[in-house]
């Protein structure tokens, strides 16, 4: 299991990420300052360093900076809610190899956090990254659905809903799970946006692909038990 760690003194937001990552069967350790976070991240035991910017006692980028005159290699996603252009700039050209504003999408959080975890040329092959479900195929990386060999169109939004449905084939997702894993930690739980990017996703991937369990949620049906609609 791939080991994360998390630097991040706001505890809703490190609980809500620790646990959707080790759902993802990501390990995460999370520390709340920049001083503890610099000595984990030191300590040679992670594979990609998730980084706050406003640490309670150094600042995030004194963080990042300590961490790469140190290990070069050590692949860091800023998560952070300064998302000026002067803050990414810095962030990117002082070694961090990617940027994130919050509030975030957390299953983009997940597509750059594998993308960041991708082996180093001339180790093993990277297991493929496109998901399949019968005749859907979604590549997370080059963000493209298709259905039967024919590209789909789907919204940012639509696109993190299918993604997670294909990351649990057949298992039941109650609301509050993709209300969390595709708009965030900060969500209102009576809202009904679940039901209506589900029909969106009947109605561009298949209606019988996706099953309503009522009182519950909706799952992916088994791909043996999926039979697309007749033209």
């Amino acid at each position: 299991m791939s080991q994360i760690l998390m630097i991040e003194d706001e505890p809703r937001i490190s609980s809500f990420v620790a646990k959707g990552l080790k759902a993802e069967g990501l390990g995460t350790t999370v520390a709340p300052t920049g001083r503890e976070g610099l000595m984990l991240a030191l300590t040679g035991g992670f594979e990609l360093v998730i980084l706050d910017l406003g640490l309670p006692d150094i600042d995030g980028f004194t963080v990042l900076e300590k961490i790469r005159a140190q290990d070069s290699a050590l692949p860091i996603i800023i998560l952070t809610a300064r998302a000026s252009g002067e803050d990414t700039v810095t962030g990117l050209t002082s070694g961090a190899d990617d940027y994130m504003p919050k509030p975030f999408r957390f299953a983009e959080l997940v597509a750059r956090v594998r993308l960041r975890l991708r082996p180093e040329a001339g180790s093993a092959p990277a297991p493929d990254p496109v998901l399949r479900h019968a005749d859907l195929e979604l590549d997370p990386l080059r963000h493209v659905v298709t259905v039967g060999g024919v590209e789909v169109d789907l919204s940012a939004r639509e696109f993190a809903l299918a993604e997670t449905f294909l990351r649990h084939p057949g298992q039941v997702l109650s609301r509050e799970q993709l209300l969390s894993r595709v708009w965030g930690y900060d969500f209102d739980p009576g809202s009904n946006v679940v039901d209506v990017y589900v029909r969106y996703l009947r109605n561009k991937l298949g209606v019988a692909r996706f099953t309503t369990v009522r009182g519950v949620g909706y799952r992916l049906v088994d791909e043996k038990d999926y039979q697309p609609a007749a033209d």
